[in-house]
């Protein structure tokens, strides 16, 4: 089953639904009901666009949307809005991660207009890594906003078009708003407190740290549930490949939020082929967090190993025969093909 039937050409947007923020696939998806699934596109070294176009066509007809990351761990790469800028033209469904790290709020409001002229319909705020943590710690951070201002503003652009101080916008971006979420790490009562906060800022969706420990999630979600917070956002859980027992040893002691339990070490180890477990334990976690209440869809981190995404979410049958829309779907079309040769 594909979902291609109302799509226009590539680059070109959809209608925005009624009582829908954006006219963007994920949030289709998610308020119909899909089990979605979204991954990250590592980006590239390089001033090279075909090194984008080769990294997001690895997803083709697998997930629902894909994050352009924003100087994750304060490493620099192409930047967010640039890969959106690249790949919203074929028609890809991008997230776009905006940090509070690197500008103030005038840049960042800025970024926002500019990644919805574009036709970037979702929007994930982050506070952002700290600068100690990446290959430039003499930088000077900004952290002008946090996750939680830079959300109101959003919002308030979105819905009031108006920037933050009060000056009309001709024209509101309409996007849909995210935040992320770590259940995995304590104060663990705390974390359903602070994603009702976010959600009060205007979050949408959430998508969440990598979660290895299904029964700490279980706790995390029958909190959000009690608080009828499952109701209020759409909830993406975080999953990843391992590939050794010695990677997760070292994630798990230098990456700040990412909690491995010694059960998934152990299995890992006691592995003939420790990668294929690590790739079977993903499959095994997204399997069990699709039967969780509340879930509604998995957020696929394969740093290093973006080639396996296909192979997991086919082994995980979480689309359920669903084929999610890409450029390549267009291939027996020659006028398409026409059109996206001359954006490339």
């Amino acid at each position: 089953m594909s979902c291609f039937e109302d799509e226009p050409v590539p680059g070109y947007p959809l209608s925005q639904l009624p009582g829908h923020s954006s006219p963007g696939r994920l949030e289709r998806m998610l308020r119909a009901g899909h089990f979605v699934v979204t991954s990250e596109l590592a980006p590239p070294d390089s001033a090279d666009p075909a090194a984008v176009y080769e990294r997001a066509a690895v997803f083709d007809g697998y997930v629902d949307a894909i994050n352009a990351t924003d100087g994750s761990g304060a490493h620099c790469h192409m930047g967010s809005l640039a890969v959106c800028a690249l790949l919203t033209r074929l028609g890809y469904a991008l997230i776009q991660q905006i940090s509070c790290r690197d500008k103030n709020r005038i840049a960042i409001q800025g970024d926002i207009l500019g990644g919805a002229a574009m036709g970037v319909c979702n929007m994930l705020c982050l506070s952002g890594d700290g600068v100690q943590t990446g290959d430039h710690p003499e930088a000077k951070p900004v952290f002008d906003l946090d996750c939680m201002s830079l959300l109101e503003i959003a919002r308030t652009m979105r819905d009031q078009a108006t920037f933050q101080s009060g000056r009309k916008l001709d024209h509101p971006p309409h996007v849909f708003l995210g935040a992320a979420a770590n259940p995995f790490v304590a104060p663990f009562d705390w974390r359903p407190l602070r994603l009702a906060k976010k959600i009060a800022a205007g979050a949408q969706f959430v998508q969440t740290q990598y979660c290895f420990d299904i029964p700490a999630l279980k706790q995390y979600m029958s909190r959000v549930r009690d608080m009828g917070l499952d109701e209020q956002v759409f909830l993406i859980i975080g999953v990843g490949p391992l590939a050794s027992a010695r990677s997760a040893e070292w994630i798990r002691s230098n990456v700040p939020g990412v909690h491995i339990p010694d059960s998934v070490i152990k299995r890992l180890k006691g592995a003939e082929n420790q990668k294929a477990e690590g790739l079977q334990l993903c499959v095994d976690l997204i399997q069990e967090i699709r039967e969780m209440q509340g879930v509604h869809g998995v957020h696929i981190m394969a740093y290093r190993q973006e080639h396996a995404v296909p192979d997991i979410v086919t082994r995980a049958g979480i689309l359920e025969g669903r084929t999610p829309w890409h450029p390549s779907a267009y291939d027996g079309d020659a006028t398409v093909q026409q059109h996206l040769e001359n954006m490339q």
